[in-house]
């Protein structure tokens, strides 16, 4: 009988050391649908009546069902994660700071366009730190979110066991 650890794992993320500043890459695309809208507002608890209600969202002068930023910010980092650049190398989100640039609404398909901005050793052994400029795109070409995320990433010489500081 074969066993799990015999097969070999076919996704691996990036080391920092393999996130060179200037590397770029873009994600899938994914189309935001009105279950995933119902779906987070009552996950989340954003029951605004601009998500809520349309025609209130209407008297704002928005033209279809409005999407929340923070859910653009979860399905776009749903989509940085689904490109497997993190997979297994990602130890911790740090930080970013963001911009709404642009409505998005229920029925837009949106991807992410990703470049790293830096790269460096952190203070620990094995590790790194590394910041990216992400932008959210819709169909129509418009960067609808940016944001830049610092994020702790495994090394080439990265040991779970090594706990200096």
């Amino acid at each position: 009988m074969t066993t799990v650890t015999e097969f070999p794992l076919l996704s691996h993320g990036k080391t920092w050391q393999q996130m060179p500043p200037g590397l770029a890459f873009r994600t899938s695309a994914r189309t935001i649908t009105e279950a995933d809208l119902v779906n987070f507002i009552g996950m989340s608890g954003y029951t605004e009546p601009l998500f809520l209600d349309a025609s209130h969202a209407a008297e704002g002068g928005y033209t279809g069902r409005l999407v929340p930023g923070a859910m653009t910010f979860a399905i776009a980092e749903g989509l940085v994660l689904q490109t497997n650049v993190l997979h297994g190398t990602g130890i911790a989100f740090m930080h970013a700071d963001m911009k709404v640039a642009r409505p998005v609404y229920v029925g837009d398909t949106i991807h992410v366009t990703v470049v790293i901005t830096e790269s460096r050793q952190s203070r620990r052994p094995g590790r790194g730190i590394v910041t990216s400029r992400n932008a959210v795109v819709n169909t129509r070409g418009e960067e609808v979110l940016v944001y830049n995320p610092v994020r702790m990433i495994r090394g080439d010489d990265f040991n779970p066991a090594d706990t200096t500081s």
